[in-house]
């Protein structure tokens, strides 16, 4: 769990507490810190009071978004960090179009997982 920089911080255009995602999945937050360390989520801290936040992106109703959990895996075994993952994830690529973010959650991830796959040749 890492302090967040400023651009990355813009990049992502909306953040869900730890709080509000144990809500949206109906389980305690710690479960959802669990997931978190498992590396199944990505939580920044960010804001004032410094509190964890996870893209809210990265959730679908009391689901994690599909393809997330293996694509995170993916950027991790190519040495990614927390942010340059955020980064990669939440940047503009006209060729998908749009964010690989926004491609995950429009079940468009396998294509995704490829483009993760090849930045580590």
């Amino acid at each position: 769990m890492t302090e967040i920089d400023a651009k990355i911080d813009a990049l992502v255009p909306d953040w869900l507490t730890l709080p509000d995602i144990a809500e949206h999945f109906d389980i305690e937050v710690t479960r959802v810190r669990q997931l978190v360390k498992e590396g199944q989520l990505i939580a920044v801290r960010r804001g004032e009071n410094r509190a964890l936040h996870v893209p809210a992106a990265f959730i679908d109703g009391d689901k994690i978004v599909k393809g997330l959990v293996g694509l995170l895996t993916v950027l991790r075994d190519d040495g990614f960090s927390d942010e340059e993952m955020l980064e990669w994830l939440f940047t503009p690529d006209p060729t998908l179009p749009g964010t690989p973010a926004q491609a995950l959650s429009e079940n468009r991830g396998t294509e995704v997982k490829r483009r993760a796959q090849a930045l580590a040749v």
